[in-house]
């Protein structure tokens, strides 16, 4: 049981991952249900856009339209960039919020909100909690070699989760009873989590080329294992086992109250049309870590020694 959550105050804290980010909501809605009461939420990347919308009261519009997407519909927002620094450009994602939403500033939202990115130029982490909410999205989001980094307020900023994919520092300033962790790049589960479906028959073959195409790049698992992954592929496995990595070690810094551990195998960072899925993943997770009400405890990174291969030699 979860009562045990009713009326307290929660600093949420939600990291970074793609399309897995999706499990955010899902952890949302379980903490609503269990009648916990958010006054602030931090996030980088992924956990910067759920928890900024959720930070609107506008949650349900976005959980609506990204749970109608389909593979086809995933594609269509590719903005091809030609000047360099990105693959996308991310203005048609930014578009499609705002239109959603509504353009906003951080200090007009309900709740207490930061956008965690980083300086790319300065190689330092920055917590922005006002001026433009998309603004700070986009920073938030700005995978590197996937979207062009963001230049605002004279700064050029990339993905928060290269320097702190969970953060939990900029919470610490909040007097509330609990802070919760979501971290969706958790131990890989066996077998993963999701599995993908067939297309749907109504999409056409000339967009779904072009989809196989882009999503290639990402999905090495799919090719003989004679064949090296694709250079998209290992720059999206890098920067997991990064986060990963990064992740551990703020956790066992600034350890919450509770982590909601979402497994890093449960979708591929693009496949947002497993939206139902992820956001249904990310409720059961939420509520059965609610039931055991263990704290989070930072297990060693993993090493596995190479065969042959020799201590200091």
């Amino acid at each position: 049981m979860s009562d045990w959550l009713s009326g307290k105050t929660v600093s949420l804290v939600l990291g970074s991952g793609g399309a897995r980010g999706l499990a955010h909501i899902g952890v949302i809605r379980a903490l609503e249900a269990a009648g916990a009461r958010i006054e602030a939420v931090s996030g980088s990347s992924m956990g910067a856009l759920v928890g900024g919308i959720y930070a609107t009261g506008k949650l349900q519009a976005y959980e609506d339209w990204v749970c109608g997407l389909e593979r086809s519909d995933v594609l269509s927002f590719v903005d091809w960039s030609f000047a360099g620094g990105g693959l996308m450009q991310g203005r048609k994602i930014i578009n499609k919020l705002e239109e959603l939403v509504g353009k906003t500033n951080i200090e007009e939202l309900e709740i207490d909100f930061t956008a965690v990115a980083v300086d790319i130029d300065h190689g330092r982490e920055v917590w922005l909690s006002r001026g433009s909410l998309f603004d700070a999205i986009r920073a938030s989001i700005a995978i590197p070699g996937i979207f062009t980094p963001h230049r605002y307020r004279g700064r050029t900023f990339v993905d928060g989760g290269i320097l702190n994919p969970v953060p939990v520092a900029p919470t610490l300033r909040n007097m509330t009873d609990l802070t919760i962790v979501v971290d969706v790049n958790g131990p890989e589960s066996d077998p993963a989590p999701l599995e993908e479906g067939p297309p749907s028959d109504n999409e056409s073959e000339g967009v779904m080329n072009r989809l196989r195409e882009f999503v290639d790049g990402f999905r090495s698992d799919r090719q003989p294992e004679e064949t090296r992954p694709g250079l998209l592929a290992v720059l999206m496995r890098s920067l997991d086992t990064m986060q990963s990595v990064i992740a551990r070690q703020h956790l066992a810094v600034f350890q919450p109250d509770l982590a909601v551990l979402i497994p890093k195998n449960a979708c591929m960072v693009h496949e947002f049309y497993q939206a139902r899925a992820m956001i249904d993943l990310g409720r059961d997770l939420a509520e059965q870590s609610f039931r055991s009400r263990d704290r989070y405890t930072v297990q060693p990174a993993p090493y596995d020694k190479a065969e042959n291969e020799t201590d200091g030699e």
